[in-house]
């Protein structure tokens, strides 16, 4: 039996609501046994009534799917009542710049992401992957065969991404960033990275050769150079004996 309207909207709301994942079209027309063009009208009808200044959620069509979300402008009254309840998720400035490398040059292997930030970024890496914002993708077919890394579903959904092609400019990155990990409080503090000490400078083989014959060197510097010297002539002559 066909539902009328008005059941039809109570059902969709009562799926995207109960779903942890972003719901598809097609696993909802399966479960309310309409038709698809049916199901879809209701749904985008449903968005638009959420647009209402007194509604605080909202549909948002995200990750291939329909999903509920708070509205903007209550996040920070549901930031702080979620906050009550759990730690907020938290990113290093590190771990956010990693993160918008896989996401805009994925599928993306640890090495290259290395090569482009300058960095070890294995613990950041690690961090992405416990976090669940980043997911392994096989390896590359090159020498070593390195692991493939590409956004996840999380992803997306934390971002409030329909598909990859959502993705703003890396300046717009950022600020989402930040308004979907919880602004300033859900980014953590800059970590000083740990820095490469570089390697003495040595000197041109010309300014050791200055150095060498200059007249100013210790009396030890002489007197091993002439051992050198002797021992050296010592072996010339006993190879020439035999």
């Amino acid at each position: 039996m066909s539902m009328n309207p008005i059941e039809l909207k109570g059902a969709l709301e009562a799926i995207v609501y109960a779903a942890d994942e972003p719901a598809t079209l097609d696993q909802i027309v399966a479960a309310v046994g309409e038709e698809k063009t049916a199901v879809r009208a209701a749904l985008d009808e449903m968005i638009g009534a959420c647009a209402a200044e007194d509604r605080g959620t909202e549909i948002r069509a995200v990750a291939g799917g329909y999903k509920l979300y708070t509205k903007p402008q209550h996040h920070e009254v549901v930031r702080r009542f979620i906050k009550s309840l759990r730690p907020p998720l938290r990113l290093t400035m590190p771990a956010l710049e990693t993160l918008a490398v896989i996401a805009y040059r994925q599928p993306v292997t640890g090495p290259e992401i290395q090569e482009i930030r300058g960095v070890n970024v294995s613990g950041v890496l690690k961090t992405l992957l416990e976090k669940r914002l980043v997911v392994t993708a096989g390896r590359k077919a090159v020498i070593g065969r390195p692991i493939m890394y590409r956004t996840s579903k999380d992803f997306l959904m934390r971002f409030g991404l329909s598909d990859l092609e959502e993705l703003p400019s890396l300046r717009e990155f950022e600020q989402l960033a930040r308004a979907a990990l919880g602004s300033d409080e859900g980014i953590a503090p800059v970590e000083p990275e740990a820095a490469v000490e570089s390697a003495p400078e040595v000197a041109p083989v010309t300014e050791r050769a200055e150095v060498a014959s200059s007249p100013e060197r210790s009396a030890d510097e002489s007197t091993d150079s002439a051992t050198a010297e002797t021992e050296q002539s010592a072996h010339t002559r006993v190879k020439s004996a035999s």
